[in-house]
């Protein structure tokens, strides 16, 4: 539909819902049909902009679209190598699902593209669907081989989290090896084992992955075995990572590098102080673990916490825990995950790397 102000001139083109907390997206500011043609336009540029910033001789799992942060609101897109996964978040990209997959396979010609719109934000759009499944050619592999920066990862594209992997964390996992050199070193929510072994490819000496899903601790360590570290030389814990460290905490266990990438605990305002003081509990728990000059890896990928309020849960963090913390690196999401001007509310992950010593 057209947008157009008071005064009869065209504000841009978007879909419109009335059950929606956003009623009204944009997809360009000028009048356009969105077609096919549309869409395989906006594909080709997408496409395009990631080719500027990703080495893809070594990588080949990407974002193709990040939802209002490149114009197409409601939809993301991930590249898995020869297949794509979608994403739907609303009614009205819903309604243009057969366009989207007609335009993505003459853009990028997969093998499959699977939907993965098991989504319950979904419901907040007023939709009482979440399908998951094949919309064309064949279904993935399960698991599914990929590269990243060198490194091979097996991804769970249909029962994963996300879309199989957290995409988003690449150059924040690549950041992570040249602080891992002969250190020994704890991965927090671990998932299927990124972090792990982004720091064995560092030269780390021995690393701990904590997960409470025993499922994603076995695709670890076959992603370990994939890219040749044995995993009976590291370890593996099934466990809450709350428990985790108390355990730890009561055992007098030490670590050179802890790596803490919780899932968001803040889902939206109301939430707001509960999971700040959660960040802050486990930051302090995690810093406790440290040896004298550690490494503080600290992430939040709650868009309700801005870098500054991020900063704040370090510093408190930090001051319960009687460490001093330098700030190192400070980083957000890579390129394909792109930080529109025009969208600030697309600014969702944090990722801190601190020195950490004791006061």
């Amino acid at each position: 539909m057209s947008v157009i102000d008071a005064e009869g001139s065209t504000v841009g083109t978007g879909y419109y819902n009335s059950y929606s907390q956003i009623a009204l997206r944009l997809f360009v500011f000028e009048e356009a049909v969105i077609d096919e043609a549309f869409f395989v336009g906006k594909f080709q540029e997408k496409l395009a902009f990631r080719k500027r910033f990703l080495d893809l001789s070594t990588t080949d799992a990407f974002r193709l679209v990040f939802s209002e942060s490149d114009g197409l609101p409601g939809l993301i897109v991930d590249v898995y190598g020869d297949f794509l996964v979608v994403q739907i978040h609303t009614l009205g990209m819903d309604r243009l699902r057969e366009t989207v997959v007609k335009a993505l396979v003459k853009v990028l010609k997969p093998k499959g593209i699977y939907e993965r719109s098991d989504l319950e934000v979904r419901k907040k759009d007023g939709l009482k669907t979440m399908p998951k499944g094949v919309l064309y050619g064949e279904e993935p592999p399960s698991p599914y081989e990929i590269r990243e920066s060198g490194l091979k990862y097996l991804v769970d594209i249909q029962g994963g989290q996300k879309t199989g992997f957290f995409l988003d964390q690449r150059d924040n996992r690549f950041a992570l090896r040249k602080y891992a050199q002969g250190k020994t070193v704890l991965n927090l929510f671990s998932y299927s084992g990124g972090f792990s072994i982004s720091a064995l490819a560092g030269g780390a000496k021995q690393v701990t992955s904590v997960d409470i899903s025993s499922a994603a601790l076995d695709l670890a360590k076959k992603n370990f075995t994939l890219n040749g570290f044995d995993p009976e030389d590291h370890i593996f814990a099934v466990k809450d990572v709350f428990d985790f460290l108390d355990e730890a905490q009561a055992k007098g266990m030490r670590y050179d590098v802890v790596v803490v990438d919780p899932p968001a605990f803040v889902k939206n305002q109301d939430s707001l102080n509960h999971g700040t003081n959660a960040y802050i509990k486990l930051n302090q728990k995690a810093l406790q673990l440290l040896n004298d000059d550690g490494i503080l890896v600290s992430s939040s990928c709650s868009s309700h916490v801005t870098s500054e309020l991020f900063r704040t849960v370090l510093f408190k963090s930090a001051l319960q825990a009687k460490r001093e913390l330098v700030i190192l690196e400070q980083k957000n999401q890579p390129p394909d995950h792109p930080l529109n001007v025009n969208f600030p509310e697309g600014e969702y992950l944090k990722f801190f790397v601190c020195a950490a010593k004791k006061v």
